[in-house]
């Protein structure tokens, strides 16, 4: 059988009967699978891909151009390029990335945290089941002998460490292999259990990038309902800055009336030896502002008109209007420097704001000489 990555198959229904022209979605159907996804235009480049052991569909926005094999009444077959586990991340290919050139792999497929604001879930089928990659550690290990000192980032789809890793232990395999291979690591994580792995971490050159987005943990369980409490991964941050491993902090995403004043979190950040800051502000899609509008119904009617009557739409994206994107920033921007923190922001068009790289990869320290 082929593994997921080069089983790039998949259904979907021919019949767009359910688009709506202002969020630019179609069903796509199969059997009885159906799920809402992000989709630009039919003469977008795009990838369908089904998972035979998870019947999953993936939509990403140009990322490779698909070949129409059979065309039905009711239904189109697409077969998409071979995908391997261990990519380069360019996951927009688009400007408003700026990240230095790395690599990236996700463990698991879909994530367990049901953070609110999760754009992921809106091109990932089922993405709160969260499951391995098929034959994950025997693919891994046979991709990790063509690395060549490259950074690779742990994760930017899915957390590395969903609740599910308590049991399954997947992300610190995966580590184990990494950490004796020829490359450097960048882990992305709003969960502690990253100081499990410290250990493995200190053998290679190694940052971890922390996502707090509020110091209150009511609202953190609000906004993140199973992931870690803020709180947690703060001890967490200076727990690895104690044992020598830098890192930073992605207040991602910051929502106006929310958690737009950080000053009491920066101020906590820079105590604990955070020396380097990423922000972002939200980015609508339509599921994550449905969860948003659940959860938060009072402010999401007060800021809805910033959205969807001034906002930008961005590919698949609605933001705030640039000036008040631009404000909030730059409001961010000059806390971290007044505490002595370099800055970047994330996915803005806003990098007059960067002081150092966006992600905070330069605090991943020289590799030793063998």
């Amino acid at each position: 059988m082929l593994d997921h990555f080069s089983y790039s198959i998949g259904f979907c229904s021919a019949q767009f009967a359910s688009v709506n022209p202002l969020s630019n979605w179609l069903d796509f159907t199969d059997g009885e699978i159906e799920k809402p996804l992000a989709f630009l235009s039919m003469k977008s480049k795009a990838e369908c891909c089904l998972f035979p052991s998870r019947a999953e569909l993936l939509v990403t926005k140009t990322a490779f151009l698909l070949r129409i094999l059979l065309v039905f009444p009711h239904r189109i077959l697409f077969v998409g390029k071979i995908v391997p586990l261990i990519a380069k991340f360019d996951p927009w290919q688009s400007g408003l990335c700026t990240c230095p050139s790395k690599l990236t792999f996700n463990p698991y497929t879909g994530c367990d945290h049901q953070c609110i604001y999760c754009y992921a879930s809106s091109y990932i089928l089922n993405f709160k089941d969260c499951r391995p990659k098929k034959d994950l550690l025997a693919v891994l290990k046979r991709e990790a002998l063509k690395l060549n000192g490259e950074t690779i980032s742990l994760s930017n789809s899915s957390d590395p460490y969903p609740c599910a890793e308590v049991s399954e232990g997947l992300t610190r395999r995966c580590l184990e292999i990494l950490s004796e291979s020829n490359c450097k690591i960048q882990i992305i994580t709003k969960s502690n259990l990253v100081v499990r792995d410290d250990d493995l971490l200190r053998k290679v050159p190694s940052t971890v990038a922390l996502t707090i987005t509020t110091e209150d943990d009511t609202l953190g369980k609000l906004m993140e309902p199973f992931a870690p409490l803020p709180s947690q991964r703060l001890r967490a941050a200076k727990d690895l800055i104690k044992v020598g491993i830098p890192v930073s902090v992605r207040i991602d995403p910051i929502i106006p009336l929310v958690n737009d004043q950080p000053h009491e979190l920066i101020s906590t950040l820079a105590k604990i030896g955070v020396k380097h800051l990423t922000c972002s502000t939200y980015k609508a899609k339509p599921d994550n502002w449905m969860r948003f509008v659940q959860a938060m119904p009072k402010i999401a009617e007060k800021i809805k008109h910033l959205y969807f009557q001034q906002g930008e739409k961005v590919g698949g994206n609605t933001l705030l209007p640039q000036e008040i994107r631009f404000k909030i920033l730059q409001n961010a921007r000059e806390m971290a420097l007044a505490e002595g923190m370099k800055f970047g922001v994330c996915r803005e068009g806003l990098t007059a704001l960067n002081t150092a790289p966006c992600d905070g990869s330069w605090l991943m320290p020289e590799a030793k000489e063998a």
